[in-house]
Formats: C-alpha cells, sequence, structure tokens
C-alpha cells in the first residue's frame, strides 16, 4: 500500500499549527516534523497529533532543513510520497477532493509516472490591500515521490526536472497576513541575492516581500533589474514571471508619481501581448487609465473609454482564462464591481446597479453597499 507522509519545518508556529495539522491528518499516513528551535507551544501541538518530531539546528538554509526532514521521512518511516507543508498553510477540503479521492488520483499518478513526477497544486494566499483581504491563486510543487529534494536558502526550489503533474489539491495559505515573515525573510534574501546577483528568482522574491511591507522605493530597484533579467522568450517562460511583472506594475501605481506613471505605461506597452489572456493585466490597465486620469483630466480625457473596455475586457476572459492563476475577483466581481463605480460616476445609474448586482452575486459587501446607496 502506498505510504504518504506530511513534511514540514516548524519553529513557533502555535498560531496556525493546529488547524495545519487536523486538515492534513486525514490526508496522510504520518506526519514528520523538523523543528528549528519552537520554544512555544508547538512541539506539544504536534505531539497531540502523533507527529514525528525531530530538532534541527539553524543553519539560514530553509532547504536543508526540509531536506533532513524529508530524508527521515523516507528513510526512517519509509514514505513512497511526501506532502510538503508550511505551517501557515491548510488543506482545504470544501474545494477539492476527499482523502480517498486523493489516494485513488495520487495512485492514477504512480501507475502512469512511476516516480518521475511532481505533484502540483492551488495554493490560496490571502493578502491585505487597503481595507480588504484578497486572494492571490498561484500553482507550487508539493507532492514529491520519495528521493526528491530541495535547493535553495530561502524560497527553495524542488531540485528536480521530472514532470509537473496537476493534482486536485486546494491550500489556503494566511502568512502574508502577518507582516513578520516578509520581514523575517529579508536577510535571507538579501544575502541570495549578494551570492546570486543574477538570479531572477531570488530578484522576484526579494522586490515582492519589500512591496508586501510597502516598502516600494526600495522594491522598485529589485523589479526593475528582475524585468530587464528576463525579457527574453525563455525567461518569460518562468511560472513567476507574469506575477512578478504585475507586482513592478503595482509598484509604479502605489508610488504614483509622474515618472512613475510614464515607466508603467512603458512596460505595459511592451508586455501586452504577453497578457492577452489574463485578466489581472487588464484590470490594471483600468486602474491605471483611471489614475492618469485624476492626476491630468485635461491631457488623459481621451482615456476615459479605455476604462470601461479594460474591465469589460476582464468580465469576457473570465476567472480561468489564465492558467497560471491570479487574484481571485479581477475575472469577476472586483472588475465588475469598477465598472459599476466607473458606470455611477459617469452618471448612468442603470449600469451602474447592473454591475453592482453582477458583482453582489459573489457576495461581493462593496457592491451590497453601492447597491443600498443608490
Amino acid at each position: 500500500m502506498m505510504k504518504v507522509n506530511l513534511v514540514m519545518i516548524v519553529k513557533n508556529e502555535e498560531r496556525s499549527l493546529e488547524h495545519s495539522l487536523s486538515a492534513a491528518a486525514p490526508y496522510v499516513d504520518d506526519i514528520i516534523i523538523a523543528d528549528t528551535g519552537s520554544t512555544d507551544r508547538s512541539r506539544d501541538i504536534a505531539a497531540a497529533f502523533g507527529a514525528h518530531v525531530y530538532d534541527f539546528a539553524w543553519c539560514d538554509d530553509f532547504s536543508a532543513a526540509r531536506n533532513f526532514a524529508l530524508e527521515k521521512s523516507d528513510e526512517d518511516h519509509e514514505a513512497d510520497i511526501n506532502l510538503s507543508l508550511d505551517a501557515d498553510e491548510y488543506l482545504d477540503i470544501k474545494e477539492n477532493t476527499d482523502p480517498d479521492t486523493f489516494r485513488h488520483t495520487l495512485q492514477h499518478i504512480v501507475d502512469r509516472y512511476g516516480k518521475r513526477w511532481i505533484g502540483q497544486v492551488h495554493i490560496n494566499n490571502a493578502f491585505k490591500e487597503g481595507n480588504e483581504i484578497n486572494h492571490n491563486i498561484s500553482i507550487v510543487p508539493r507532492i514529491l515521490p520519495s528521493g526528491i529534494r530541495y535547493t535553495g536558502t530561502i524560497h527553495e526550489q524542488i531540485d528536480s526536472r521530472e514532470s509537473r503533474v496537476m493534482t486536485p489539491l486546494f491550500i489556503a495559505h494566511d502568512g502574508y497576513l502577518y507582516p513578520e515573515k516578509s520581514e523575517r525573510n529579508l536577510n535571507y534574501l538579501f544575502t541570495a541575492i549578494e551570492n546570486e546577483p543574477e538570479s531572477p528568482f531570488y530578484l522576484y522574491q526579494l522586490a515582492s516581500d519589500l512591496g508586501r511591507l510597502r516598502r516600494f522605493d526600495e522594491s522598485l530597484g529589485f523589479f526593475r533589474t528582475f524585468y530587464q533579467k528576463t525579457s527574453t522568450a525563455k525567461t518569460k517562460k518562468l511560472t513567476f514571471w507574469k506575477d512578478g511583472i504585475l507586482r513592478y506594475l503595482y509598484t509604479l501605481y502605489d508610488i504614483g508619481t509622474d515618472d512613475a506613471l510614464e515607466e508603467a505605461k512603458d512596460v505595459m506597452s511592451k508586455v501586452q501581448y504577453d497578457f492577452s489572456r489574463n485578466p489581472d493585466f487588464f484590470f490594471y490597465s483600468g486602474l491605471f487609465y483611471s489614475k492618469l486620469i485624476s492626476t491630468d483630466n485635461d491631457n488623459y480625457n481621451y482615456l476615459l473609454p479605455y476604462v470601461e473596455k479594460s474591465y469589460l475586457k476582464c468580465l469576457e476572459l473570465g476567472e480561468k482564462s489564465r492558467e497560471e492563476g491570479g487574484i481571485v475577483g479581477t475575472g469577476s466581481f472586483k472588475a465588475a464591481y469598477n465598472l459599476g463605480y466607473w458606470y455611477e460616476s459617469s452618471g448612468d445609474k442603470e449600469k451602474a446597479k447592473e454591475y453592482y448586482t453582477l458583482a453582489a452575486r459573489d457576495d461581493y459587501s462593496f457592491a451590497v453597499k453601492r447597491l443600498n446607496a443608490i
């Protein structure tokens, strides 16, 4: 019988560990944890789930810790497959499948690929944006046949070129709601950049973490370098490229100076064909044109129709038009709400109600409030 183990590295995760383990436990046979120095209740929580907890002396290397846990899982606990999670990640059983169906899916993959595959999952990252919590969907490798290991000191990556196979698992991640995670990562990322200054991956991760901390001026330089280093057809195929470009554009939007907006306009013109099926890009375009108009109505008034066209394009493309994931709502309720607001601001209350109603069908609270107000 195929054995599936959960593998984690943990340090002071009592806030989220019980939730994470309770969601994952029905899917796995054993739980293997490398503890890197917890001083809170993490070890007690793990013990309550029957986890095998091993001490790992922290050495500023996330891959080393994760590989240590994987070796324990493979060698001491006879794993055939390892599910790799962080303590602030939770299997979302409402979204995907039950444990039996999950096992059946894994067996089907093993029958087809043997051990020459890596299992991908959808991860739903929650993050704060102004006065609301948004969600970004990405695809990450988290299901590993025995023997697969990680590389990289921070934001570690799978050290394997085996085929990526999509699995039905969905994971909810709330770590970005707590700024200390991004702050913790910064020193490791600065060190990684010193060692690998040409790495698009580390440039992307460092710029993104600085952006989450709203250190936009600092992040901008790293985004610019990331953009310069990923201008070829090959680098544009990197799984994080589109997200990196969109984060770069949003950084310029948030800085909001004339020079920043002009830079964003130039970048948009050069990448638009790469994003022709991506509602996140057209959603940004709607925001961007609106901002340009607000800064200089006389010179940019001609862009008014492009605001409407951008959000209509979002709705035309829909949520499922991008295989790489993206921000939830840019192909549906967020675009509909912004269209409603645009029509309301233009004096067309009937169309405003139409699109607010469309957004409200997804329980978007901002749309419900506007409907009640007009």
